[in-house]
């Protein structure tokens, strides 16, 4: 197949693409806001561009996956035009791409649609914007019967996290703190609970939804859940709290039972990579 990975050169893409390449034609189109060149991987082709400015390419994949958006919960409140620049304004020309290219189209949604009872959505731009965009696109591709299917990620973690910076992840950046002897900070109160999922048992649930998957709710979570005090005393008795912040959801709810029906069955497990990183 052709296949078109919006997003290829970040943390999950390039593992996506790393899957995928091997028996498939691979292009990543990517603007590195998040995404680095030391991502690549040999036979991808890569292109530097704004999703926005998709339809300036030829129209000839087979599969598209989008996962190419700003993907910071607390710090997307300071960066409202900027997220919903790049977040809300590409998706329409994504999805008449998709139609041009006659594809399917794989979105990758956000775990913080369900978080709260629903309420969380409406807490910052990146949380508003993934749940707006989901409902476009379940909205245009039914509308015009075009096949999609909508995942969602449950704080992904494993190989090429980013560690420092504004796209850390939790797991990298705790266990890096540790290695340099720092202070690990935890946002208030540190009840608060995640479904860490590693980026293996993520990108074969994306293949598997890829394949056969049609529709929403394709969630992708480990059942098991960690309370950042957990995670952080995995990893460091040095332990620091900083003052809430009004974006950060207490716990969400996981739905992965569509996509255990397709035969996924999550393989890894958050205390046993730490205790392999440590």
């Amino acid at each position: 197949m052709k296949i078109l990975i919006i997003g290829g050169a970040g943390f999950i893409g390039s593992h996506l693409c790393e899957a995928y390449i091997k028996d498939n034609n691979v292009t990543s189109l990517d603007n590195y806001i998040s995404g680095k060149e030391e991502n690549h991987i040999p036979g991808v082709r890569y292109l530097n561009m704004d999703a926005k400015d998709i339809l300036s390419i030829d129209p000839e994949y087979q599969l598209i996956f989008h996962l190419g958006e700003y993907s910071r919960v607390e710090k997307s409140l300071d960066k409202l035009d900027f997220v919903l620049e790049n977040n809300s304004l590409p998706i329409l020309n994504i999805l008449k791409f998709t139609k041009a290219s006659n594809a399917k189209l794989i979105y990758a949604g956000s775990s913080t649609k369900f978080a709260d009872n629903g309420t969380n959505k409406f807490k910052s731009p990146y949380a508003f914007s993934k749940w707006q965009n989901s409902e476009i696109v379940k909205f245009y591709c039914e509308n015009l019967d075009i096949p999609y299917a909508i995942s969602y990620f449950y704080n992904v973690y494993g190989g090429r996290e980013n560690a420092n910076g504004e796209f850390a992840t939790v797991i990298a950046k705790f266990l890096n703190l540790k290695s340099h002897h720092k202070k690990l900070y935890i946002t208030k109160p540190g009840t608060q609970t995640r479904n860490f999922t590693h980026i293996d048992d993520t990108v074969n649930a994306l293949e598997i939804i890829a394949d056969k998957g049609l529709g929403d709710e394709y969630g992708i979570a480990n059942p098991h859940s960690y309370s950042i005090n957990e995670v952080a005393q995995l990893i460091s008795s040095n332990i620091g709290y900083l003052d809430e912040n009004k974006a950060n959801r207490q716990s969400s709810k996981i739905l992965t039972e569509k996509t255990l029906a397709l035969g996924w069955k999550p393989q890894k497990h958050l205390h046993e990579y730490i205790k392999s990183k440590l």
